[in-house]
């Protein structure tokens, strides 16, 4: 039987892209390398990038070593083939564009900043490459649509949840800048992460998942108390971590930069969480195999609960709305009841005449 892989475009282009980037990043530099061209031309420099600019996009894709090549590769197969097929081409084109060209801009911009207030000129030679802000943009975009899917490695020995890679992403990376020195990688992730979030939670445009809907309905942004920057942390620091995230949130409303959620885009937003997480996420890896039955009755019964407890809070909801109407139909029976009295005592006198 012939095995086909089926792939979406926009995910194939960029493994091409891929390919071709790092490949002709590792020929220009330890082939015909002069004067770190591969570095100018297709990593990002800051001194150089304003001279060649489409470095912004290529650095994202020029890897330096096998290693990173095969992760990288890794992260476009799956993760986009996923993503492109949940939100469709032209918007998963958008969300590419978005993480693969601002991180790689605000870290040189960075640096630059570094080199202004310190002087040293290896901080304005420092080259800026990989996949890295694209894998923290990845994670953060699971987060969101299957924040309870259940990831088992090892052969079920270790099992992590979808909605804790971001934080150990970001942790490992730090951990990582500091004492390995691998600074560049700290930046794009932190700031991958941040773009990511933060065009998904209050810009991008959602289908509308409620049973209530119909047609082609869209919203913009994601409300849900889930996929609030508090709740990508351990739930013992989520407390100040709010406080903090309250505070800028309130300082960027109060200037006009972002647009308040109402109380009712919140309930939409936790809705539309909610279904998203009936829906689950496909088996990329196991291709039908049987040893994962467990976590599939697991994931299933995380899913029940989900829809339970939404269940419970529209009922809730439903039961305050009566109480509240009751009163007002207590007001008007009697006066209903009066009318039907009348309209029964009048044929009486009339016969009684």
């Amino acid at each position: 039987m012939q095995w086909r892989v089926n792939i979406p475009p926009l995910t194939r282009i960029l493994l091409l892209l891929l390919l071709v980037f790092s490949g002709s990043y590792q020929i220009l530099r330890h082939g015909i390398d002069v004067d770190n061209t591969a570095g100018r031309f297709l990593a990002l420099i800051p001194q150089w990038a304003l001279f060649t600019p489409w470095v912004y996009f290529t650095a994202t894709y020029s890897e330096q070593n096998i290693l990173t090549i095969c992760i990288a590769g890794a992260t476009i197969f799956y993760g986009g083939k996923y993503l492109e097929r949940a939100w469709d081409s032209l918007e998963f084109g958008k969300f590419i564009l978005l993480v693969t060209l601002l991180p790689n801009f605000v870290a040189s911009l960075v640096y630059v900043f570094l080199f202004a207030i310190s002087r040293n000129d290896n901080l304005a030679l420092v080259v800026i490459q990989g996949s890295v802000a694209l894998q923290g943009a990845f994670l953060v975009a699971f987060k969101q649509l299957v924040p309870e899917h259940t990831v088992t490695i090892l052969k079920g020995a270790i099992k992590i949840r979808v909605k804790h890679f971001p934080a150990l992403f970001l942790v490992a990376n730090t951990l990582s800048g500091i004492i390995l020195g691998t600074d560049t990688a700290l930046v794009l992730a932190w700031v991958g992460f941040m773009t990511s979030w933060t065009y998904l939670r209050f810009y991008k445009l959602q289908p509308d998942l409620s049973t209530a809907s119909t047609g082609n309905s869209h919203l913009r942004g994601d409300a849900s108390e889930t996929f609030a920057f508090a709740y990508f942390w351990p739930d013992a620091v989520q407390p100040p971590v709010a406080a903090i995230a309250d505070g800028v949130y309130n300082a960027l409303v109060a200037l006009r930069i972002c647009t308040p959620f109402s109380a009712e885009d919140v309930q939409m937003g936790n809705e539309q969480a909610t279904a998203r997480g009936e829906g689950g996420l496909p088996h990329l890896l196991d291709r039908g195999s049987t040893r994962h039955g467990r976590s599939k009755q697991e994931e299933a019964e995380r899913r029940r609960a989900l829809a339970l407890k939404a269940l419970d809070q529209r009922l809730h909801a439903a039961s305050s709305n009566s109480k509240q109407q009751a009163p007002e139909s207590q007001s008007v029976a009697p006066s209903e009841a009066a009318i039907l009295t009348v309209s029964t005592a009048e044929p009486t006198h009339a016969d009684q005449s």
